[in-house]
């Protein structure tokens, strides 16, 4: 059962108190009361939760999860995050999985964060790796490229507002909701360096290595916005249509045609609330749908509305 929770505060107290319902070890230091402001929703399902909410303040926090996944990008003008390995690029979102993570900003920040029960993200990991002895860890807290970081940002966007669309019009659909769920983990894990893409390399397959399929999502993801297809992508990793067909089911469960699809909906997605100034036919068109009417159809599909209704809604 989904529960939402909003919460505007100027209380550091309350921030850290709602933190640590998600992340047990949330902490904040350092806080400067006079401006502090406070404005929170999150989304909590079974094993998973979105968390989205703007801190006005000079303040430094902290989490070192141990029975969670964080994936997390604060968004601010002046801040810095840090691991004990080294100082993370604060313009990417990051990953703390194993070990401290320690931000600090000043003035308002966009924090936006997945949240995933651990045993759920490595239960999918062996599924997905077929490897049953997988210990699910990161090998490094950034995204593996500037692309897949905006991905990450665009699966973000997109799941945060479908379940908070359906969670206040009366409830989330239960395939819906494990769907997005199920998005949200193989878009993190496809995006931040884990032994869950080292022991795709080491699984064999009959055909394609995971490797290529990581290739070719890389692919995609730099080459969404133009018109191409399945041969092109299997040509660009050097593969047949077939092999590659098959490498996707067997690694992410969908096929690669899917797979561009959902990169180019979410990418119009944004462009659609983002208010743009470009009619939907054109926003369609620059993301590969030819036809307004497949779009909207596909979009429907994905987002449980219309794009004229996401327009209007801003």
């Amino acid at each position: 059962m989904s529960q939402v929770l909003t919460l505007e505060s100027r209380d550091g107290a309350a921030v850290e108190e709602t933190w640590r319902r998600f992340v047990p070890s949330a902490k904040l230091h350092q806080v400067d009361p006079r401006t502090f402001e406070f404005d929170w929703t999150s989304i909590t399902l079974d094993d998973f939760s979105v968390v989205r909410y703007e801190l006005a303040a000079s303040v430094q926090s902290a989490i070192e999860p141990s029975e969670e996944i964080m994936a997390c990008r604060v968004a601010v003008r002046d801040g810095w995050v840090r691991t004990p390995r080294r100082d993370l690029n604060a313009r990417l979102p990051w990953l703390s999985m194993d070990g401290p993570t320690t931000a600090r900003w000043n003035g308002r920040a966009q924090v936006r964060a997945f949240v995933f029960d651990r045993e759920f993200a490595q239960r999918f990991a062996r599924r997905a790796s077929g490897d049953d002895r997988l210990v699910l860890r990161t090998t490094d807290a950034s995204p593996r490229t500037p692309a897949v970081a905006e991905q990450w940002e665009r699966t973000f966007q997109h799941v945060s507002s479908s379940l908070l669309a359906m969670a206040m019009s009366g409830g989330i659909d239960p395939l819906m909701e494990a769907e997005l769920r199920r998005h949200a983990l193989r878009t993190t894990l496809a995006v931040f360096p884990t032994t869950f893409l080292d022991a795709l390399d080491r699984t064999a397959q009959r055909t394609a290595a995971p490797r290529t399929v990581r290739r070719a999502i890389a692919y995609i993801d730099e080459h969404a916005r133009e018109p191409i297809t399945v041969d092109d992508i299997a040509a660009a990793v050097s593969i047949s249509t077939r092999g590659l067909q098959y490498a996707f089911k067997r690694a992410l469960g969908v096929t690669p045609t899917e797979y561009l699809r959902g990169v180019r909906l979410d990418g119009a997605h944004v462009e659609l609330k983002g208010g743009a100034a470009a009619s939907i036919t054109d926003i369609a068109r620059r993301w590969g749908f030819a036809g307004p009417s497949k779009f909207a159809k596909y979009y429907r599909e994905a987002y449980g509305r219309n794009p004229r209704d996401t327009v209007r809604m801003g």
